[in-house]
């Protein structure tokens, strides 16, 4: 067969596949084999085991996949029931398997077939059904005694090659949009405060397959800050820097993850260097005016985001805004005045701070336009500048003359 292939080409091509992946079964393809690591199961005293399930891959092409008969190997002892006796009609065989990594190690086979409504004896229809089966069987005793759980989302080597994520991205995989989620490979984003819009921000991009995400903000994280941003409230993040908070809540879902408690101005070019793409999600115009200069500077594209609300009519009006500096022309839109590059005494909107949904709809808007922008979303519009009006959900895009 040449090379193995990587379990994730597997579950594009075989939906019992990628059901057993989506469903939370630690699996891995191995020498033609397909295994199931953190199987429980019981040993003799009742305690907790963990083993593993071995079926044999029959290729029917280089992708696609079925069994070969009803059987498994087991790499683990004999499993017991909860009578402290070996489960039965199992067809217990000692067993050997060669397989290239040596964390599993099969010592038996199993034949046990399914039995339909009629208690007839039939063949398993897909890996699915036989894995499930197995499963049931073997880990029943340990699931009802200990609680123990087959489905942990394990990620192996093999599976995650490559991938900034540390769990699998089974969402890419069942959509079948792998290409599109490439374009992101090489993706080093910045994200410029960590506020109400910015942490939203982080949230999507953080679930985004870019390579590197930067983060600064050099404020501390109080608890208005929880109202307008993703995530649950730890009594024992306040106090702490934005950027430490956010760095701890999402530092176990990828790599390439460096948030800094700094503030970014003219002086910051070593901190944005290699960057591809960034986003500018702060409330003060003096500090925007720094960032933009530093960001055209450097020809670095970027998303700068705001919001202006007011209450004429009572109830919170106002518009959300996007707008998009790129690389060539991010001089000329600067200077259409479409930010504020100064600061306001009477700004309405900081008096306003417990509005998560506004920040989040403010950051849903910037994180399409750069997948747009990267061909990840279709784009009819080459829109540089949107404005959302609250009143009516209005959208106001701008377009190059």
């Amino acid at each position: 067969m040449g090379c193995p292939l990587l379990l994730i080409q597997l579950a594009n091509h075989n939906d019992d596949i990628k059901r057993l992946l989506e469903k939370g079964y630690a699996l891995r393809e191995d020498s033609a084999h397909l295994v199931a690591r953190d199987i429980p199961y019981l040993d003799e005293q009742r305690a907790l085991k963990i083993g593993a399930i071995v079926t044999k891959l029959e290729f029917i092409d280089k992708v696609k996949v079925k069994q070969q008969n009803h059987q498994i190997f087991f790499a683990g002892g004999v499993p017991y029931g909860l009578n402290g006796q070996p489960i039965p009609n199992l067809g217990d065989q000692p067993a050997k398997v060669i397989l290239n990594k040596d964390d599993v190690v099969v010592e038996r086979s199993f034949s046990n077939k399914w039995k339909d409504a009629n208690s007839a004896f039939i063949e398993f229809p897909d890996f699915f059904a036989k894995m499930e089966h197995y499963v049931s069987v073997i880990s029943g005793p340990a699931i009802e005694l200990h609680g123990a759980n087959p489905l942990t989302f394990r990620v192996d080597d093999d599976v995650a090659a490559g991938s900034v994520f540390k769990y699998r991205d089974t969402l890419t995989s069942r959509a079948e949009i792998g290409d599109l989620a490439a374009l992101f490979k090489d993706e080093i984003i910045a994200i410029i405060g960590l506020g109400g819009t910015g942490s939203y921000l982080l949230d999507f991009l953080v679930k985004t397959p870019v390579k590197e995400i930067r983060g600064f903000d050099g404020d501390t994280y109080h608890v208005h800050n929880a109202f307008r941003s993703p995530g649950k409230l730890e009594e024992s993040d306040l106090g702490l820097g934005k950027a430490e908070v956010y760095q701890q809540r999402y530092e176990n879902f990828r790599e390439g993850l460096t948030l800094t408690r700094k503030y970014i101005d003219d002086t910051s070019a070593d901190n944005l260097r290699g960057v591809t793409f960034a986003f500018v999600c702060v409330d003060k115009g003096a500090a925007r005016k720094q960032i933009f200069e530093q960001l055209i500077a450097l020809k670095i594209p970027f998303i700068d985001v705001g919001m202006g609300l007011n209450r004429k009519h009572g109830p919170l009006s106002g518009t959300l805004r996007a707008t998009y500096y790129s690389a060539e022309d991010a001089g000329k839109v600067r200077d259409m005045g479409l930010a504020e590059l100064a600061d306001h005494p009477d700004d309405e909107y900081r008096q306003n701070v417990q509005i998560g949904e506004l920040n989040a709809l403010n950051a849903c808007l910037a994180i399409i336009r750069y997948k747009q922008l990267r061909g990840f979303y279709l784009s009819s519009t080459p829109w540089y500048h949107l404005l959302l009006e609250l009143g009516d959900l209005k959208t106001f895009p701008e377009v190059p003359a």
